[in-house]
C-alpha cells in the first residue's frame, strides 16, 4: 500500500494501457485491486446476474411445492450407438 501511494499514477497507467489488474496488498494480504474499465464492467455484470439468480432461487424456495405432480424421474444417459467399423 505504501508503494502504491507513491506510484499511484504509474499503476493507473499500467492498468489503463496493459489491461492487467494490479493487486494492492498490506502485509501480504490483498486489500484492493485496480482493474480496467472493461474488467470492472464484467465484474458488475457478473455480480448483478449472481444477485438475480440468488433472488430467483429465494423466491422459488418461498413458493410452496406443487404436490399434484410426481417428482421428476432421474436422468438416464442412453448408450451411444456406433455403426459397425466406426472407431474414434
Amino acid at each position: 500500500m505504501t508503494e502504491a501511494r507513491a506510484e499511484f499514477a504509474d499503476l493507473v497507467n499500467r492498468v489503463a494501457y496493459t489491461g492487467e489488474p494490479v493487486k494492492l496488498t498490506r502485509r501480504g494480504r490483498v486489500m484492493a485491486a485496480l482493474v480496467s474499465p472493461e474488467d470492472l464492467e464484467l465484474l458488475e455484470m457478473i455480480r448483478s446476474r449472481r444477485l438475480d439468480l440468488t433472488q430467483a432461487a429465494a423466491q422459488a424456495a418461498a413458493q410452496p411445492a406443487d404436490r399434484s405432480q410426481p417428482p421428476p424421474s432421474p436422468l438416464r444417459i442412453a448408450a451411444e450407438h456406433r455403426p459397425p467399423g466406426f472407431s474414434r
